[in-house]
């Protein structure tokens, strides 16, 4: 809140100069203003008044008006109205006390000095801001000459015109003097002085504003260490402080750690200010924008209504803080569709900002883009497109064009012209828009850590699609919604391989990134424990938060701009008998959204990728029936023509390669290989077994070969054949055996969930993962095809096939080997937040990484001795609990891998997170930096799946075929040996 920028200027010194005047009365007026400020500290005004009045007639009774006494009475009576609210009666007492220094001490006097510059404040907080500068100029020249260009309250000056500039739009004005203050304290004062955490705080608060996050934040954080150590946690400036942390966390997305230092700030306040003090009604309505992102629109009314209230009362209407609250409370009335009500906010707010504000100001552009996007709901689409207009105008004048606010009158316009259908118009603003969003994410990526970077590439998820819509109905637009697709599809993925990629090449980075592993080590041990046994996870988690984003920042010497691929880089790959295809999810609305799937088809020779529609999500989840189990009669009517993968529905439905292929028909002729990138449910298909015929697949008409990006053509996965061996899992021991004596050196880095927990899935509590005979003749099996083909094996089977030696794998600088072979369970567990059946005494009792709201710690691979750990009971002390999370498999080094195998039921399972595909083990793969995956679908059969297993290796290795060959030629054999679909096609390749 903005009195919080003065409140800090209240130690003024006064003297009488020439004038003569009793000690005694001296020493009683000095000892009731040290009274009278000591009260407006504790916001007592009522007290303050008493005290600076019975100053005052001391003053009165004894020396009369005309003396620089009694102007320091009226000084200070005149600052306790302010901080109480009083504006009018404070100008007036400001303006006297003003009168009589210059009468008495002349202009060139602190004193006078100190006058000008909270009359100053007193116009900027009634938005009179051209008076407010002049003063504040006036105050900065007097301290200047008088005082010096070093002394502090010159800074204090420099920083409150600072502050006003802000304001007023003016950031190339502020930034100068927030810097010339913030030095000028650094000289004098030190940086553990509050002075200077003063400055970093507003620093930080213009970064903020023209989206320069990375900037902020790292202020804000030495902020609040200054004031930590030098006012204490419990000081209002430390609730502050952390207050505006949470605002920058909460435009980040991250609505859990901004709700948490709103709530510490709140709670400061209330016991230092009291709950009708300005700054705690402030932390109300910050509380209350955090509950309406989140769409919680009952509390945020409450909270809304009640800081408005407090806030009229104390200033009235005509200042910019009302019109903010008040567009807050528009906002939430708006999407709740009371549009009426709304609309006779905004124009009310709109009203109060023209007339204390200059017209280009950036607060007026906000309440034409709050209006403009409410007549677009309401469809007055002329009204709405002259506001989105001008409003991009003063957002471009205000802070050029890379800035949210002028991205979203861009994202505006084209949502308009897209609903009127002006295809033209949309079309240039989509790709204003989609360029600028593109720079913005290459800027935020080198700072944010992956969970901070996901939360804030989600809020512009739903404004990629309407370059979908748009190119439905353009067919030049293809290519600028392909090149989106290389752009965003996997990006975080792509952004955390390049961070340990260059931990390799820089010794400062590899030091960093040792102590980041060690803490991510430490919070494997307390995410293995219960909730209410772990320690320190908070302080952890922040710790590697910190960590990684000083690894992205310091990596960027390194980097080149990131290239962005387009889509004729793919297109040259491509032979004139291949096709690259991006399948993708989009949106459509009209009386109720819908979620479609479609293929952008790339080839040789076409002018522009081609938009393919294809389909409803429910029909392709009606057929997958994905909240059901993957039973052998349903996976079979799937893929089979019979039955139409009816399963027990009312209405047969269309096969998968009615919906899903055929639509695609006629693009494919003379082609044989076939690029393709799955999105959402399509994770979940193996399309080489959706059938053509009663006896063809698509396996046997084309190759197909899936990919994360179809970027990967132009920029292949490098690895480093630097081995030709092996190491092969199988046979393994699930129950806990005590008395062998394991050798294999202690790893610490248990993984097991992540704080909040909102529910627990207990199907499985108790239960007993089962001794797989055929998966240890499987690798018997392989380890003599691997030798015959000369390659070194190692064997892991029984005991010896432990989660510690797993993750000894790539460790201590040892290249990973050419193939890993893991044979064994492996578990996925749904999003907790899909069921209803959380209670806090299950959370408190079930093992943690069932329960995870972190997806990479609900799948996962069960080693040697995991029974124990699974049922809840002790494990060996010192040891790894045998339950191999994706989140541990992600921290491993496995760049030298070009085939991980992973024969276990449900492995290609997890969540699917829109743009950034299956959060699971086959993301952890990836991470960890293999080429090739074979994963299941479903719980493949023992027998079956070892079958499939030796057939493949042989072709691969014996045969000499590539990787992708040899595995569909496995698959196709396994099916002509009369195999149905369920027993061959579980299993999917993924490069």
């Amino acid at each position: 809140m903005k009195i919080r920028s003065f409140i800090f200027l209240i130690f003024i010194s006064f003297s009488l100069n020439a004038q003569q005047v009793d000690s005694l009365i001296i020493e009683q007026v000095d000892s009731l203003i040290k009274l009278n400020r000591l009260l407006v500290s504790k916001a007592k005004f009522d007290d303050a008044i008493i005290v600076i009045e019975k100053a005052q007639k001391l003053v009165l009774s004894t020396l009369g008006k005309k003396n620089a006494l009694y102007a320091t009475c009226l000084f200070f009576q005149g600052r306790t109205m302010y901080f109480n609210g009083h504006l009018i009666e404070a100008e007036q007492l400001y303006l006297e006390a003003k009168s009589i220094r210059e009468l008495i001490l002349g202009k060139n006097n602190p004193e006078y000095a100190w006058t000008v510059n909270n009359l100053a404040g007193l116009y900027w907080q009634t938005g009179r801001y051209k008076r407010s500068e002049n003063y504040y100029l006036e105050a900065c020249s007097i301290r200047e000459k008088v005082l010096g260009s070093e002394h502090p309250d010159y800074a204090w000056t420099l920083h409150n015109l600072a502050i006003l500039y802000v304001d007023m739009g003016y950031y190339e004005k502020a930034e100068p003097l927030y810097l010339k203050a913030k030095e000028i304290r650094e000289k004098v004062l030190g940086k553990s002085h509050p002075d200077y955490a003063y400055s970093l705080n507003h620093l930080a608060n213009l970064y903020k504003r023209i989206g320069d996050l990375e900037k902020a934040e790292m202020m804000y954080l030495q902020a609040k260490e200054i004031f930590a150590g030098s006012k204490g946690m419990n000081h209002p400036d430390y609730a502050w402080c952390i207050s505006n942390l949470s605002n920058l966390y909460q435009q980040m997305g991250n609505f859990k750690r901004a709700e948490i230092l709103i709530r510490e700030a709140n709670q400061i306040r209330e016991k230092t200010l009291g709950e009708n003090h300005p700054d705690y009604i402030s932390g109300l309505e910050s509380l209350g924008t955090i509950y309406l992102d989140q769409g919680i629109f009952d509390t945020a009314e409450v909270l809304f209504l009640k800081a408005i209230e407090i806030r009229v009362k104390v200033y009235g209407k005509e200042n910019l803080d009302f019109t903010v609250y008040n567009n807050n409370l528009g906002l939430l009335y708006q999407q709740v569709g009371n549009f009426k009500k709304a609309e006779t906010i905004y124009l009310e707010s709109k009203i109060i900002l023209e007339k204390i504000l200059e017209k280009e100001h950036p607060s007026n552009g906000e309440a034409l883009a709050y209006l403009a996007n409410l007549y677009v709901e309401m469809g007055d689409y002329v009204k709405a497109e002259l506001y989105y207009l001008q409003a991009k105008e003063i957002f471009l004048k205000s802070f050029g064009k890379n800035h949210m606010d002028y991205l979203n009158a861009t994202f505006g316009l084209t949502d308009l012209f897209l609903k009127t259908g002006k295809f033209n118009e949309a079309k240039k603003y989509a790709q204003e828009f989609g360029l600028l969003q593109r720079e913005m994410f290459i800027k935020t990526s080198n700072y944010l850590s992956e969970q901070e970077l996901n939360l804030y590439i989600n809020e512009f998820n739903q404004k990629l699609n309407l370059n979908y819509l748009i190119a439905e109905n353009d067919p030049d637009f293809g290519g600028f919604c392909y090149d989106n697709i290389l752009f965003y599809k996997g990006y975080m993925l792509q952004a955390i391989n390049e961070i340990k990629r260059l931990t390799k090449v820089d010794s400062n980075l590899k030091e960093s990134f040792l102590q980041y592993k060690s803490f991510q080590r430490r919070l494997g041990i307390e995410y293995s424990k219960p909730i209410k046994e772990q320690k320190d996870v908070d302080e952890l988690e922040e710790r590697c938060n910190s960590l990684e984003k000083l690894m992205a920042k310091s990596a960027r010497k390194y980097r080149e701009l990131k290239k962005q691929l387009k889509w004729q880089e793919i297109q040259e790959k491509l032979k004139d008998n291949e096709v690259a295809i991006e399948f993708f999810q989009y949106y459509r609305k009209d009386t109720v959204e819908t979620t479609n799937y479609a293929a952008m088809l790339l080839r040789s020779g076409l002018k522009q990728p081609k938009f393919i529609p294809l389909f409803e999500e429910k029909s392709l989840d009606s057929l997958l029936n994905s909240k059901s189990d993957r039973k052998a009669d349903y996976v079979n009517s799937l893929y089979t023509l019979t039955d139409r993968g009816a399963v027990a529905l009312e209405t047969p439905k269309k096969s998968l390669y009615e919906i899903l292929w055929k639509p695609l028909g006629k693009e494919l002729a003379g082609v044989k290989t076939i690029y393709f990138s799955p999105s959402g449910l399509l994770h979940r298909i193996n399309l080489d077994a959706i059938p053509i015929s009663e006896t063809e697949t698509l396996a046997d008409k084309y190759q197909l070969i899936e990919l994360n990006s179809t970027g990967q053509l132009a920029i292949p996965t490098q690895i480093k054949n630097g081995n030709n061996d092996a190491i092969l899992y199988g046979g393994i021991q699930f129950e806990q055996d005590s008395t062998i004596y394991n050798n294999e050196p202690l790893v610490a880095s248990r993984s097991r969930g992540e704080l909040p927990f909102n529910y627990v899935d207990s199907t499985l509590r108790g239960g007993t993962w089962n001794y797989l005979s055929g998966t240890e003749r499987e690798v018997n099996s392989i380890e003599k095809i691997m030798q015959d083909a000369r390659v070194k094996t190692t064997l892991k089977k029984g005991y010896s096939a432990s989660e510690g030696s797993f993750k000894n794998i790539g460790a201590n600088n040892n290249p990973s080997p050419r193939i890993l072979h893991i044979a064994t369970h492996g578990y996925f567990f749904a999003d907790p937040k899909e069921s209803h059946q959380s209670s806090v005494i299950s959370r408190q009792e079930e093992i943690v990484f069932k329960m995870s709201e972190h997806p990479m710690l609900r799948s996962g691979l069960i080693m040697a001795g995991g029974n124990a750990a699974w049922q809840g009971k002790q494990t060996l002390e010192g040891r790894e609990d045998g339950i191999l999370t994706a989140y541990e498999i992600s921290q491993m080094n496995l760049l030298n891998t070009e085939l991980v195998v992973l024969s276990a039921c449900e492995t290609g399972l997890g969540d699917i997170q829109g743009n950034e595909g299956v959060y699971g083990l086959q993301r952890a793969f990836k991470i960890a930096g293999a080429k090739y995956l074979i994963m299941s679908l479903w719980q493949v059969p023992d027998k079956q799946t070892s079958l499939l297993m030796t057939t493949f290796y042989k072709k691969w290795l014996t045969d000499k075929m590539t990787i992708p060959d040899a595995f569909h030629s496995a698959q196709k054999e396994l099916r002509d040996n009369g195999l149905d679909p369920y027993n061959w096609a579980g299993f999917i390749l993924v490069e």
